[in-house]
């Protein structure tokens, strides 16, 4: 049985027959995607200091609906532009575009009401917030492009996902600042890493299909590059906590996605697409245990 991360026997399953392509579309068979985009923008939210406790959770809440509508919008975009190629890849070939169980056309229609809920959940935060949104949406664009011209899709791909990290802060405080800047350089490569580790499961058939990628160029040596990655993700988050001036507590509940982030890299198996595909999902616990702390960081010790 060919290698695929589509999980259409779960609750997808129960879904009228019509709806169960869109929703495979959107990914929501698969929320660590979803987890994976909102959980910067939890790390901006929870940051800085002096944010009333309601509007914390307004933000929260705001964050989780708008981060389910833009993976799903992202989802959509990457497979218009991918249908040809996801057709040559096991993994990606049961998507409903390269499928066939979806039109052109209806993906449309269907990104556009995405796009527009995504639009109402913009409009409820603030102006500053209206601008850093619309420019991200050059990146959801430009993502599916990069691998075909660049080595580093990867990369692009951690600008796109972690910009919920500097929209979040933004939208708590108003501002632009370095701290907003190293929370958002910790988010970028976190996502590179684990984004790196998700593409090892597709290097045979990206070969195949003539695309470039991250993990097929640091395949050499994906141990020493990931460890770099998720060492730096460490060091631009010590930075933000520093510069927001977060208490003592931060820095004893750090070392938990430290050690997290170190088993990663331990266990990692380029070899072993399921191993590697455990090992991008597990990251969801590593985001949420970074949000702890960040939390904690509020509370003295």
């Amino acid at each position: 049985m060919a290698h695929t991360d589509i999980v259409a026997t779960g609750w997808i399953r129960h879904l009228p027959a019509p709806l169960r392509p869109y929703a495979l579309l959107a990914r929501l068979d698969r929320p660590v995607g979803t987890w994976l985009l909102f959980l910067p923008g939890l790390w901006g939210i929870l940051l800085p200091f002096g944010v009333a406790p309601a509007e914390r959770l307004r933000l929260i809440v705001l964050f989780a609906v708008g981060s389910v509508v833009m993976r799903s919008a992202g989802c959509v975009v990457n497979d218009m532009w991918d249908r040809d190629i996801d057709r040559k890849v096991a993994r990606t070939a049961g998507r409903p575009l390269a499928s066939g169980a979806l039109r052109m056309r209806q993906a449309t229609l269907f990104l556009l009401l995405l796009l527009l809920a995504g639009l109402a959940v913009l409009l409820s935060l603030n102006r500053l917030c209206w601008i850093l949104g619309a420019g991200s949406l050059v990146l959801v664009g430009l993502y599916p492009l990069a691998k075909r011209v660049t080595w580093w899709p990867q990369l692009v791909m951690g600008f796109t996902f972690g910009f919920g990290a500097p929209l979040g802060y933004v939208a708590a405080t108003g501002r632009i600042d370095m701290t907003m800047l190293a929370l958002y350089a910790a988010a970028i490569l976190w996502d590179l890493g684990f984004d790196t580790i998700y593409g090892f499961q597709d290097m045979e058939d990206d070969v195949m299909a003539g695309v470039k990628s991250t993990s097929r160029m640091v395949a050499a040596h994906p141990h020493r590059f990931i460890a770099g990655c998720y060492g730096l993700t460490l060091a631009a988050l010590v930075a933000a906590a520093w510069l927001a001036r977060l208490q003592p507590l931060f820095w004893l509940v750090l070392l938990l996605p430290a050690i997290l982030l170190g088993l990663q890299v331990r266990r990692l198996d380029i070899a072993s697409p399921a191993g590697c595909l455990r090992l991008f999902r597990s990251n969801r616990e590593v985001g949420l245990a970074i949000a702890l702390a960040l939390l904690a960081g509020h509370f003295a010790g």
